[in-house]
Formats: structure tokens, sequence, C-alpha cells
């Protein structure tokens, strides 16, 4: 084998394997928020959700990317692990497409691909245009890599020592070997089933041990959501560990029937594949999926139980260890579920500042001792909680996620500011509970009254705020818009009446002080409510929101 042919067979593996990263991360850019959506929603039935998961691995192109973010979506609380099973157990089957693809052969045709690609990639001031120009670009390199390496491995067949060391390769258990080692140093199944449609092809390899082969790739397919999970969750490791079991065990179901019915199995694929090898192998690839699907779908609930004595025990709760509740320690990203990640932990600590904002406007009217302590440690939380996620939001910010994601990102910096600071305003309202204990400063009882009424306005303004962005809906807009005018000249008026008691005598001076700087922390609270509401929304949606008010 020469140096040339070495080369040849380098460069087609790395253009195939940047063209197939180049489409699947194109893919997840273009359709990754819609897809994500189906899968949240689809998901609560388990064969519902190995259905949806067939689709999103079939459009994604990548088992590996579909699992990666099933596994973030289990840290995330967005799924459940038996939710998770069903998607896992789809993705299994749907990975298969990409063999299909590649057994069709087109070759001929990837050029054309390459220059559309190009074209779009190039010259198109869309974005959108642009990221489905680079999917049809990592399409078209994909298949031109293949195309070099058919041409290096056409002339494999002219080097007799080759050729015999590749027959050679009979052992199952050894060719098992090989393929899970390929798969874990490519993290893509994909590629190494591609790589043996091609020798198979080429007649380097014997189509009985291409079965071994696949076996070996299923389980080294699950290296990519063992790495994933290593920072994240429990759930999220058992989620892991539900793909790596369902291959393993999978895989030993199939390899026991191969050793008692490999020819009469393989001759009759080959038959039904009209004795062409790589459209054998990749029909081999999905009918092994589809039989390991068949065969554990009535036991997934035992692989995620068994998954509970492989990891057992608990997550430590968050608020006393300071750490986030649904983005992971890990330094991983999987850019599809990170915005989502967000959201959920900026409800998080959403919770934990209205929260706090009761218990420091309790504390203020009843002068609870152990309420103003508890508000500086909730603080302390919150504050921690801001600057991770900022922090986050600055990592995820400069990668290439989701387009509809990327829309997001500038407004989830604003609602993270906006949180932070009605936690302040919760802190301000316990400093003033200990200067009226220090000071010995007594409020009336209309006073109290006054302030909760008023506490009740803004504690429903943040209500219907948070749930519209949690929901990603506008459909309280009408109510927020309304209860925030309410709470502004609910303000007003409160602050008048205060000036007429102080002119009056009474109420004293330090005790007007507090009053009015509550009631106008109040507001403020409310104005930062109604920006967590309107950051769901795009520009034009607020600019004629604007238009109505006036």
């Amino acid at each position: 084998m020469s140096i040339t042919t070495i080369f040849l067979l380098l460069g087609g593996l790395g253009l195939f394997l940047f063209g197939m990263t180049m489409m699947s991360d194109g893919l997840e850019r273009v359709a990754g928020a819609r897809m994500r959506s189906i899968l949240e929603f689809f998901t609560k039935n388990r064969f519902v959700g190995m259905l949806v998961g067939i689709l999103f691995t079939a459009v994604v192109q990548s088992s590996s990317a579909t699992t990666v973010m099933v596994v973030s979506f289990v840290n995330s609380g967005l799924m459940n692990l038996y939710q998770a099973a069903g998607v896992i157990l789809g993705a299994n089957i749907g990975t298969t497409v990409t063999g299909q693809l590649i057994a069709f052969n087109l070759s001929d045709i990837a050029p054309l691909f390459v220059i559309i690609g190009v074209v779009m990639f190039m010259f198109s001031k869309k974005q959108n245009v642009k990221k489905i120009g680079g999917v049809i670009l990592g399409f078209g390199i994909l298949f031109m890599g293949l195309s070099t390496m058919s041409d290096a491995m056409s002339s494999l067949r002219e080097s007799p020592h080759m050729v015999s060391l590749l027959k050679s390769l009979t052992n199952p258990l050894a060719a098992m070997l090989v393929g899970f080692g390929i798969t874990a140093v490519l993290q893509s199944s994909s590629a190494t089933v591609g790589i043996v449609i091609l020798m198979a092809s080429q007649g380097l390899l014997n189509f009985p041990i291409c079965f071994f082969l696949i076996l070996g790739c299923n389980m080294g397919s699950c290296v990519s959501a063992l790495i994933a999970s290593l920072g994240g969750k429990k759930d999220a490791k058992r989620a892991a560990w539900i793909h790596f079991l369902f291959n393993i065990v999978g895989s030993l179901i199939i390899f026991v029937i191969l050793m008692f019915a490999l020819n009469p199995i393989a001759d009759a694929i080959m038959r039904v594949s009209g004795g062409n090898p790589g459209r054998a192998v990749a029909n081999a690839h999905t009918l092994i999926k589809i039989c390991e699907v068949i065969f554990l779908f009535p036991f997934m609930n035992w692989v995620v139980k068994a998954t509970y004595v492989i990891i057992p025990g608990e997550d430590a709760s968050p608020e006393d260890a300071y750490e986030l509740k649904y983005i992971g320690k890990s330094t991983m990203i999987t850019p599809t579920t990170a915005v989502i990640a967000v959201i959920h932990e900026l409800e998080h600590m959403g919770e934990l500042a209205i929260e706090n904002l009761k218990r420091g406007m309790d504390a203020l009217c009843t002068l609870d001792e152990e309420k103003i302590a508890e508000v500086y440690k909730q603080e302390g939380y919150i504050d921690y909680l801001n600057k991770a996620i900022t922090n986050y939001l600055v990592r995820i910010n400069e990668m290439d996620i989701p387009i509809a994601d990327a829309k997001m990102v500038g407004g989830l910096f604003h609602v993270a500011n906006d949180i932070e600071r009605i936690g302040d305003h919760a802190e301000n309202f316990a400093d003033s509970a200990k200067m009226r204990i220090e000071r010995h400063i007594s409020f009336s009882e209309k006073g109290v009254k006054q302030l909760q009424e008023m506490m009740d306005l803004v504690e429903k303004t943040l209500e219907y705020s948070f749930d519209m962005f949690a929901n990603r809906s506008q459909a309280h807009m009408a109510e927020v818009i309304a209860l925030e005018d309410e709470v502004d000249e609910r303000e007003k008026k409160l602050q008048k009446a205060h000036v007429k008691r102080l002119t009056k005598g009474k109420c004293s001076p330090e005790a007007g002080m507090i009053f009015s700087d509550t009631i106008s922390g109040l507001e403020r609270v409310a104005d930062h409510a109604t920006n967590i509401a309107f950051a769901i929304l795009e520009p034009q949606d607020v600019d004629e929101l604007e238009e109505d008010e006036e």
C-alpha cells in the first residue's frame, strides 16, 4: 500500500467526518429548536417518544446528538428517565438512515451539492439560507469524502497483503472490538458503518463479519452520551447508562442469535439487497437496530431500574450547596439544549426571588428577625445564580446555537439582571426591617395594610410574567400591562397620602422614609416583572404593544 493511498484514505475520512459534522450541526441549528419542541411535547408516551426519536435522529443524522440532547433534557428536568428511554430507542433506529443514504452512493452528484451549498452559504445575506446552505454543503462534502475513500480502497484490492489481512478478520469478538474502538475514537457510529459499507462494496470485507463490526459500532456509540453526562445530575448519568445498557444488552442478544444462524441470516439479507454488499450492510444495520428495539422495548422499565442500581442516591439540595439546578458542572455544552437549560435555571432563580420578596415584606411588616436572616441567606444564593447563569450565557453566545435560540440570548441576559434586581429589593426590605427594629420605628395598621395590598398586586404581576416567560407565551400580556399600570397608579396615590400624613404629623419622618422607599421599590419590582414578560417578544411585537398603549 503506497503513501498516496494512505493519504487518500485519511483525506477522504477527514472530508467524510467534516461533512457529516457540518451537516449534522447545520441541521441542529436550523431545525434544532423546532425539533426540540417536538421532543418536549411528544415524549409523554414512550412509544410516541420512540417514533419522535426515530424522526429526530433521521433529520439530524446523528444518534449521538439525539442521545446527548436527551441527557441534557433529563438534566434540565424536561424529561424523566422513562420518557428518555423511548427517545433513546428511537434514536438507535433513526441513526441507520445515514447508512442507507451512504449505500445509495450519491458520489457522482456530490459536487452539485457542494456548489449549491457554497453559493447559498457565501452569497446569501439571510441567516436561515446560509445555515441551510451549510447543511447542503456538508452533505456534498460527506459524499466527496466517501468517493475519495472508495477510490483509495479500490487500490487496496490490488494489494494481496492488505486483502489477506482484512479477509483474516473472521473472529466475531475481535470484529466487535475493532468496531467499538473505531467508533469510540471517531465519536460516530455512522462514520464507522459508512467505512464498513465501502469496504464491503470493494470486496475487502466478507459480509458475515460486517454484522459483528456493526455490533461493535453500536456499543462504541455510547461513549459520547457517557462523556456528556459526566458533569450532569444523577438522572442525566442514568439516561446515558440507559443508552449504554440498551446497546450492550441488545448487541449481546443479537450476537447470540448470529452465533447460531449467521449464514442463513446473511444469505437472506444479501438476497433482499439484490446481491449488493454495500446495500446489504446498510440493511443489516437497520435490521439489527429494529430487532434490538423489538426485543428490549417491553423490558425498558427494568433497564431504567438497573440504572438506579448503577447510579444510586439522589442529588444534594442546591440551596445548601450553592449549585446550579439545571445546568451541569461539565464544560461540555449541548448547543441545542443550552438555552432551555438557562430558561429553567432562570425560572428557578425567579421562584427564589419572588419567595424572598414575600419573605422580605413579611419581615418588614412583622419584624420577624428569623425571616430577615433568611432573606440575606437567600439573596446570597440568588447573587450566585445570577453570576453563574450570566457566565454560562456568555459561553453559549459564542457558540453556533439554533437560530431561534440565538435570538433569545440577549433577552435572557436582561431577564437574569431583572431577577437579580428583584432579589435586591427583597434585601432592601430586610434592611428596612432591621432599621425598624433597631430604631423602634412603628407602622400604623393602615400603613401595613396598604403595603400588603400593593405587594399582592406586584406578586400577581410577577406570577403572570414568569408564566409567560416559562411557556414562551403572550397569553397574559394584557393582564401584565394592566397590573403594571395599576401598580404605578397605586404608588402615586400612596405617595400623595404619605405626604399628607407627614404634613399633619400623623407619622414620623423615619417611618415615612421607609414607607416611601418600600412602595417605590414595589413599583420598580413591577417594572422588572414587565421587562421579564417582554423578554419573550420579538422587537416588532413590543413596538405594536407600545403603540396600542398610546
